[in-house]
C-alpha cells in the first residue's frame, strides 16, 4: 500500500510499522473522520488475523487498543498516538496497575495474551495501552491450553512457553514480570533464551522487587497464580510503599534476676519495646512471636536477622531487686556485628515506661530513619506499675500452651491488672483473647464468650481505638453469632488503626475472609503478615488453609511440611496434611493424623480425623476405639468433631445432623472447620445445604 491508498472507506496516510507478519497503517475514517490504525496481516497469517479479531472484539478496557471494523484482509484499530513502552519509569507501580488491569480483563474472558513486551505497550500520556493481540488463544473457561509450536518474543516469553509446554495465565504473569523488571531497570531481564530457562535476573533495589521476583519463578506455581492475585499485591504497594527502611528484631531480654519467676518481667520489657517500635514511621519491626522464637537458643546474631529477614538486632538483660530495676540494651548491626548504640539504665520500678521509651527513641536516633523520630503512636496512659507488672504476668502466660494447671492463670493474673488499674484497657483486651482460647478448648462457648465480649467492650470503652478489641469483638461476632456483617465492620475498624499488627491481618484473613470465600485476599493478607512475624506459625497454619481453600493444594501442602520443619511438635502442621487426604496417598494421611492426635489428644477435630481415616483405610475396631474418646458428643467441639468423622465415611446426611447440632451449639469451629475447604464441599453436597447455610447466615455469594 501507499498513502493516499484507499480499504473500503479508509484512506491510508502513512505506514507505522511493518514486520514479517504485516503491516501497520494510520489511516482516515472517511465516514466519521477520524484516525485509525489499520493493520493488514501476510495472506500466510489469515488464521492469526482471524483469531486476533476474535480475541479484540471480547475486549472493552480502557487500557486495551479498541477493534472498530474488520475487512476482508484488514483490521480496523483504535489508533494510539503514543511511544512504545521504555524504562525506567517515574511511576512504574501505576503503569504496571493499568497492565495488569487489561490482562485481568482478558484472562476473565478466557484470552492469553501470549506476546506481552514493551513494544506491545504503548503510552499515550500518562495511559497504558495493550495491543497486539495476534497471539491470544481463547480457552475454555480459562483452562490450560496446548501452545502449537513455539510462538511469542523469546526474551519475554515463560519457560513453558518456550519449552512448547501447555500454558495458563501464569504464562502471561511471567511475561508481565519481564516487562515490569524493564520498566524498573531500564534493562532487559534476560539476554537469551537460554536465560530464560536458566538464569535468575540481577537483584532489583525497588519496592517492587519482591513481586518481579515472583513473577519471574522458573515453576508455574511459584509464581502469582492468577493476575488477580498479582493486582491485589501490587495495589498492597500503593497503600503501603515499601520503600528501603530500616529493619530491626528485638530479642527477649534475658532475665538477670536470678528468678525464674521473673522471666515475665523482661519478655514483656522487650515485648513492649517492640510494640514502641512498631509506630515509628520508617522502621519495619518483626513481631513478637518470631523474635522470641529463639528464646533459649544459642543462636548467632547474624544467623536470627538471616532468618527473620532483618538488619539490626536489638538484645538486652534486665535484672530486678525489690522496686530496682538494672536495664543494658545493645543495637547490633548484623551483617558486622558492629555495635550502633548501647546503654545502661538503673531506675526505680515507676520508671519502667521512661526507659522503655528511652530505650525506643535511642534506636530510632540510632537508625537515623527517614521520617520523624517521634512515635506516632506515643503511650496515651500510663498503667500502675503493679497493674503493668501483673498485666505481663497475664500476657506470658498467655501465650504459653495450656494445660490443666495453668489454664486459668492468665484470667488470675490479667483480672488483677484490671482490678489494682481499672482504666487500664489492655488487660480487657487480652481478657477477650483468653476466653476465646477458653472456649474453643475447655470452657462451654455459652459461659466463656459472653465474658470475652463484655471484655473487649470495656477496652473500647476506655481506648475506643484499641485494634485488639475491634478485632475481637469482630471474631466474636462471626464465630459464635455467625454475624457476618457485624463482624465485617468490626474489622474494618481494626484494620483501620495504623500500623496494622500482624495478628490483626492474621485474624481478618482466617476468620472473616477465607471463611466468606475471598481466599486469594486472605492469602495476601496472611502473606503480609508472615512479612513481618516469619516464624509465627499460628499465622503459617492460615496461610496453609487459605491457600488450599484459593484451590493451591500443592503450596499449602508445601507450608504445612514448612511448618513441621519448624516445629515438630506443633501439632496443626500433621493435621493440616491429613486434611489433604484427597492428594496425599491414605496411608501418608492417617501417619500425620495419629500424629496429630499423639501430639494433642484434647483435640476433639482431630479424634474425628483420625477416626474417619481409618475407617477409610479399613480399620473399623480401631475407628470406633478412637471415637469413643467423644464420649456421648458433648465435649467442646464434638458437633464438627463427628461432623467431621461422618464426612470422612461418606455420611454426608449423618454429617449434616451433627454440623447443624454444632452450629445451634455456638461451636467455635464451625466456620473454621465446616465452612472452607475440604470439608465445605463435602456438605454442599447434600440437598440440606441451603438450610445450613441459613442456620450459618451465610451470604448469598458465599454459600
Amino acid at each position: 500500500m501507499k498513502p493516499g491508498a484507499k480499504l473500503g472507506p479508509y484512506e491510508v496516510l502513512s505506514l507505522i510499522g511493518e514486520g514479517g507478519m504485516g503491516e501497520v497503517w494510520k489511516a482516515r475514517d472517511t465516514r466519521l473522520d477520524r484516525v485509525v490504525a489499520i493493520k493488514r496481516l501476510k495472506g500466510q497469517h489469515g488464521a492469526r488475523f482471524q483469531q486476533e479479531a476474535r480475541a479484540i472484539a471480547a475486549l472493552n478496557h480502557p487500557n486495551i487498543c479498541q477493534i472498530y471494523d474488520i475487512g476482508p484482509d484488514y483490521l480496523v484499530l483504535e489508533y494510539v498516538d503514543g511511544q512504545p513502552l521504555r524504562g525506567p519509569m517515574p511511576d512504574p507501580l501505576r503503569v504496571a496497575l493499568q497492565i495488569v488491569s487489561a490482562l485481568e480483563a482478558a484472562h476473565a474472558k478466557g484470552i492469553l495474551h501470549r506476546d506481552l513486551k514493551p513494544g506491545n505497550i504503548l503510552m499515550a500520556g500518562n495511559a497504558a495501552k495493550l495491543l497486539d493481540f495476534g497471539l491470544a488463544k481463547l480457552t475454555a473457561d480459562g483452562d490450560a491450553t496446548q501452545t502449537l509450536g513455539v510462538s511469542g518474543t523469546p526474551l519475554y516469553m515463560s519457560p513453558e512457553q518456550a519449552e512448547g509446554k501447555a500454558l495458563d495465565a501464569r504464562s502471561d504473569v511471567f511475561s508481565f514480570g519481564a516487562v515490569l523488571y524493564e520498566v524498573l531497570s531500564g534493562h532487559r531481564a534476560f539476554d537469551s533464551l537460554a536465560a530464560v530457562l536458566r538464569d535468575e535476573p540481577k537483584p532489583l533495589t525497588s519496592p517492587l522487587a519482591d513481586i518481579v521476583r515472583r513473577c519471574l519463578a522458573k515453576k508455574p506455581a511459584d509464581r502469582f497464580q492468577s493476575v488477580a492475585d498479582l493486582k491485589i499485591a501490587l495495589e498492597r504497594t500503593a497503600v503501603t510503599p515499601a520503600e528501603e527502611h530500616p529493619s530491626i528484631a528485638v530479642l527477649p531480654f534475658a532475665n538477670m534476676s536470678g528468678d525464674k519467676e521473673q522471666e515475665y518481667f523482661s519478655d514483656g520489657l522487650a515485648e513492649e519495646i517492640i510494640n514502641a517500635l512498631m509506630h515509628v514511621p520508617g522502621l519495619k519491626v518483626t513481631a513478637r512471636t518470631s523474635a522470641f522464637s529463639f528464646k533459649g537458643k544459642d543462636t548467632k546474631v547474624a544467623q536470627i536477622a538471616q532468618e527473620l529477614g532483618v538488619e539490626h538486632v536489638l538484645e538486652g538483660s534486665v535484672r530486678k531487686s525489690g522496686n530496682r530495676i538494672r536495664v543494658t540494651a545493645q543495637l547490633i548491626k548484623a551483617l558486622d556485628g558492629f555495635h550502633l548504640w548501647s546503654e545502661r539504665y538503673d531506675r526505680e520500678l515507676s520508671d519502667i515506661f521512661a526507659v522503655q521509651d528511652e530505650v525506643s527513641g535511642a534506636i530510632t536516633a540510632a537508625l537515623k530513619t527517614k521520617l520523624s523520630g517521634e512515635t506516632e503512636g506515643r503511650r496515651h496512659y500510663i498503667p500502675a506499675v503493679a497493674a503493668y507488672e501483673a498485666y505481663l504476668k497475664g500476657i506470658h502466660f498467655l501465650w504459653k500452651p495450656r494445660t490443666r494447671e495453668n489454664r486459668e492463670r492468665p484470667r488470675e493474673y490479667l483480672e488483677e491488672a484490671i482490678k489494682l488499674d481499672p482504666r487500664f484497657a489492655s488487660p480487657y483486651a487480652a481478657l477477650a483473647m483468653h476466653y476465646h482460647i477458653a472456649a474453643s478448648v475447655f470452657m462451654d462457648p455459652r459461659e466463656a464468650v459472653p465474658r470475652g465480649r463484655e471484655s473487649a467492650r470495656k477496652a473500647l470503652e476506655i481506648d475506643p481505638c484499641l485494634p485488639e478489641a475491634n478485632a475481637w469483638l469482630g471474631i466474636f461476632a462471626i464465630v459464635y453469632d455467625l454475624d457476618w456483617q457485624e463482624g465485617g465492620r468490626r474489622f474494618q475498624l481494626a484494620m483501620a488503626s495504623q500500623p496494622i499488627a500482624p495478628l490483626i491481618r492474621h485474624w481478618y484473613g482466617y476468620f472473616y475472609l477465607r471463611p466468606l470465600g475471598r481466599a486469594r485476599e486472605a492469602v495476601e493478607e496472611h502473606r503480609l503478615a508472615l512479612e513481618e512475624d516469619p516464624l509465627n506459625l499460628v499465622m503459617r497454619v492460615g496461610l496453609a488453609t487459605s491457600l488450599r481453600e484459593a484451590g493451591r493444594h500443592q503450596d499449602a501442602s508445601a507450608e504445612a511440611r514448612k511448618i513441621i520443619e519448624l516445629d515438630p511438635d506443633y501439632f496443626p502442621g500433621f493435621t493440616l496434611q491429613a486434611f489433604d487426604f484427597t492428594w496425599e496417598p491414605l496411608e501418608l494421611a492417617l501417619a500425620f493424623a495419629e500424629r496429630g492426635h499423639i501430639l494433642s489428644p484434647w483435640f476433639t477435630p482431630g479424634i474425628g480425623l483420625l477416626a474417619g481415616l481409618l475407617v477409610r483405610a479399613g480399620d473399623q475396631t480401631r475407628a470406633q476405639e478412637v471415637l469413643k474418646k467423644l464420649g456421648d458428643g458433648e465435649r467442646s467441639e464434638a458437633g464438627c468433631a463427628f461432623a467431621i468423622y461422618h464426612l470422612l465415611c461418606g455420611e454426608i446426611e449423618q454429617a449434616v445432623d451433627w454440623a447443624e447440632k454444632a452450629i445451634r451449639r455456638h461451636e467455635a469451629m464451625v466456620t473454621m472447620l465446616l465452612l472452607p475447604t475440604p470439608w465445605g464441599p463435602l456438605l454442599r453436597r447434600s440437598p440440606r445445604w441451603p438450610q445450613v447455610a441459613r442456620m450459618m447466615n451465610l451470604p448469598e455469594k458465599a454459600e
